[in-house]
């Protein structure tokens, strides 16, 4: 069975989050930034001569993985989550390069296609949240402390 907890009345001084156009600049900036990255994932496969390519391929390729893993960390706090995000970011494409590299099938276009489908399956796998496995290990092994 399943419990619902009923939310209580706030207090009559209490201010509630306006939902519309008073919400906040976060959604706007991370549409803008979506937008931004797939535009350079556009200009990168359709081999475009644009000067903006660079800068937005660059975006798209620490923006893509470190969005997939960032959704696997939930339980961090977004200081730790952002920067846990973007290291798993380089070293993916650096994971990406050396195995391309190791492989002799080097090609720009291939590195960003398989940066695209390692992120869409980290996306479309979602890991557990992180704080899920460390509530699990602290069941199994107790909360050891160091002395």
């Amino acid at each position: 069975m399943q419990t619902i907890r009923l939310k209580t009345p706030s207090p009559p001084g209490e201010e509630r989050a306006r939902p519309g156009p008073g919400r906040g600049l976060e959604p706007l900036l991370a549409g803008a930034a979506t937008a931004v990255a797939g535009t350079g994932a556009l200009l990168a496969l359709t081999d475009s001569g644009s000067p903006l390519r660079g800068p937005f391929t660059l975006l798209f390729l620490l923006g893509a993985p470190a969005a997939a893993i960032g959704l696997a960390l939930r339980g961090l706090d977004p200081f730790a989550r952002t920067l846990t995000a973007l290291a798993g970011a380089v070293a993916l494409d650096m994971l990406v390069a050396q195995g391309m590299l190791a492989t002799h099938h080097w090609s720009w276009r291939g590195g960003v296609v398989a940066v695209t489908a390692i992120s869409v399956l980290l996306l479309l796998v979602r890991p557990r949240p992180v704080t899920r496995i460390l509530k699990r290990m602290f069941r199994r092994t107790g909360n050891i402390r160091s002395r």
